[in-house]
């Protein structure tokens, strides 16, 4: 089970942290893109990349590395983040998010960007495909592990209760489903829009392991994760988390879905980023 000291944690909040401001800056210069839901899935993605799973960024295909898969593709950005700063490719590609021709598109294309295990975009197809890749784990006896993100607007779509059913019935017990609970999605509010609630208990139901914590915090994060990883059993973290974490005058802002700064408030963002 992974646990965590004081200097680890900050450690990791350095790299949040970092992440972050690369956040900000790719998607100011794209003028596009969507910072806030970056922003709420960072602190996890940190923990992961950072901290607790198996990856080899020279080598993105190694066969017993750890999948994550973003399932809500719209948070492209956190992804490229964290697959830059680990040494996929280099940082300056960042400034050509959203480009034509750019190995970084608004959604994550695996046949453009190194350490992309699929394209997403359309939602709700994550965790079908996670389980594809437990199951051809189990015809190849490897044991690594299956990190799957939704967004809980995500979770209205009915495809991943397809998924969601299958996971434990064929024994996958080498998945975990992160739920980004952040109660925000295109259309505003998720419980205004179509209540996905209870997810702890719908997951229940279908036989998974539920872990419900506080998605900003790595105290919280980091011995989830870790529990994930010898639960014997598929794990659902539910992550309450904040969309815009960490810029105050973004976060909860429902406007604010799939767009990004302008250059006045991304200097003023810079200066209040905790």
């Amino acid at each position: 089970m992974a646990t965590i000291g004081k200097d680890e944690v900050k450690r990791l909040r350095k790299i949040a942290y970092d992440l972050r401001k690369d956040i900000l800056e790719m998607t100011t210069i794209a003028g596009s893109g969507h910072p806030t839901t970056s922003f709420s899935c960072i602190d996890i993605m940190a923990a992961l990349y950072f901290k607790l799973m198996k990856h080899d960024p020279k080598n993105p295909q190694w066969a017993d590395r750890d999948r994550f898969i973003m399932s809500k593709g719209h948070g492209a950005p956190a992804l490229y983040a964290c697959l830059a700063k680990a040494g996929y490719f280099d940082r300056g590609e960042l400034k050509h998010l959203r480009q034509i021709n750019s190995m970084l598109q608004g959604h994550p294309d695996r046949t453009k960007t190194p350490g992309v295990e699929i394209s997403t975009g359309s939602l709700g197809m994550g965790l079908s495909v996670a389980n594809g890749m437990a199951y051809a784990a189990r015809l190849d006896r490897k044991d690594h592990h299956m990190y799957v993100l939704f967004g809980d607007g995500e979770l209205q779509e009915g495809q991943c209760w397809e998924a969601i059913m299958a996971t434990p019935f064929f024994g996958f017990n080498n998945v975990t489903v992160i739920v980004d609970r952040n109660n925000l999605q295109n259309d505003g509010w998720v419980d205004q829009t179509k209540d996905v609630e209870p997810v702890d208990k719908k997951f229940e139901a279908f036989g998974w392991k539920v872990i419900k914590i506080n998605g900003h915090r790595f105290e919280e994060i980091v011995p989830a994760l870790g529990k994930a990883r010898v639960s014997g059993k598929p794990v659902c973290i539910v992550a309450k988390t904040i969309k815009g974490k960490g810029v105050k005058f973004i976060e909860n802002t429902p406007d604010m879905h799939g767009k990004a700064l302008t250059n006045e408030q991304y200097i003023e963002a810079l200066k209040v980023l905790k």
